[in-house]
């Protein structure tokens, strides 16, 4: 998905996310999470945030965004992400991660806000390694149980918030119901706009 004019930007891109709720100014940090920049800059270049709902928000957590347009129809997402959570950047208020399922590298296009320091989402040292994650899987398939997961191997961090922090906590703060699988799910559609680079 990496555009050419993804990648010219993604050196020391900054980014303005427009919401229904007000707006967010947001620093990459293309040097320690490159891949993740520039993956997310391909889908801002390509306008693939605009109308896209904040689907998944929880008080004194995270807010989620990045995968669904406002009527919950799934967004198309490019090859999976190598995970670079291990780049020493920590999920402290404020910054931004992609969100991603069990499999280490599965993230694609969602990400989330942290509203509080969330260490039990950073890189965990003693966490499976990719050849290991592979052998559980490969386990399961087999029938064979492999309970240990690799969920401590963390969420990419890839900015951070620099204004608008008042409208991250205003988000988390919405009153969220189930709505079919989504059990976070804000009552009063929350969407961004757009996102544009400065």
């Amino acid at each position: 998905m990496l555009t050419a004019g993804a990648s010219k930007i993604a050196q020391a891109a900054d980014v303005v996310i427009e919401t229904n709720r007000g707006v967010i100014e947001v620093v990459l940090d293309a040097e320690r999470a490159p891949l993740t920049v520039a993956n997310f800059l391909a889908y801002v270049v390509a306008d693939g945030y605009r109308d896209v709902l904040f689907h998944r928000v929880i008080p004194g957590f995270m807010v989620q965004t990045g995968g669904y347009r406002g009527d919950l129809t799934l967004l198309p997402e490019s090859d999976e992400l190598r995970n670079e959570a291990d780049n020493g950047l920590t999920n402290q208020r404020g910054t931004l991660a992609m969100a991603r399922m069990d499999a280490i590298d599965s993230a694609t296009r969602q990400f989330f806000i942290n509203v509080a320091d969330n260490p039990h989402l950073d890189h965990q040292q003693a966490s499976c390694t990719r050849r290991e994650e592979e052998e559980r899987v490969a386990a399961a398939e087999r029938g064979l149980l492999k309970p240990r997961t690799c969920a401590s191997f963390g969420y990419a961090v890839f900015g951070r918030v620099v204004a608008g922090m008042e409208v991250v906590d205003d988000i988390a703060d919405q009153d969220t119901d189930i709505q079919g699988d989504f059990l976070d799910f804000p009552v009063e559609p929350i969407l961004i706009k757009q996102i544009v680079i400065k």
